[in-house]
């Protein structure tokens, strides 16, 4: 991976099913949804948002859990339902004053194709389906669901060398 790409980053955007999940959905009997989230995804997103780099969600799928988690973590940017992810994208890059450069996206199946085109860094899980991994700058080594977004968010920090400052935030 390019630290030159990763020092731009100003802002993290991340698929939900299959990559801050294992792509795994549970109904229960009365139609009510459920996902499993990780925590260790959750503390890498934490830190990255301490570090003053912002994170947003865009997914096509519509999920009241999710926003639970995003609640929990602290993430405004959240995009559901967006089959075409370019026109979420495009709406946080105008919201944020970014350019495209300064975004890294974190994806794993078909539909993120379109947006992993467009951004400075193009990341796939390491279960991603073979196209989403052509196309990424880098290819996690952990599996959706299973710390890929905290390894990512960990990868990040540290080009930027902030990871210590982030450590030391935590003691």
């Amino acid at each position: 991976m390019d630290n030159d790409k990763l020092l731009k980053i100003k802002l993290v955007i991340c698929d939900v099913d299959g990559v801050l999940t294992d792509g795994g959905i549970v109904y229960s009997d009365s139609g009510e949804e459920s996902k499993c989230f990780n925590v260790k995804d959750g503390l890498g997103i934490r830190l990255v948002l301490k570090a003053g780099i912002r994170v947003g969600i865009i997914t096509g799928r519509r999920s009241q859990a999710l926003r639970h988690r995003c609640d929990n973590l602290g993430i405004d940017d959240l995009f559901e339902g967006f089959h075409d992810k370019t026109v979420a994208l495009r709406q946080l890059l105008a919201q944020h004053n970014l350019q495209a450069e300064q975004v890294a996206f974190i994806g794993d199946d078909l539909l993120d194709l379109s947006i992993m085109k467009q951004v400075g860094v193009a990341v796939a899980v390491a279960d991603a389906h073979p196209l989403v991994a052509q196309q990424a700058d880098w290819v996690t080594c952990a599996k959706g669901g299973y710390g890929a977004v905290r390894e990512f968010c960990e990868a990040l920090l540290k080009a930027q060398d902030r990871w210590q400052q982030m450590l030391d935030s935590l003691t």
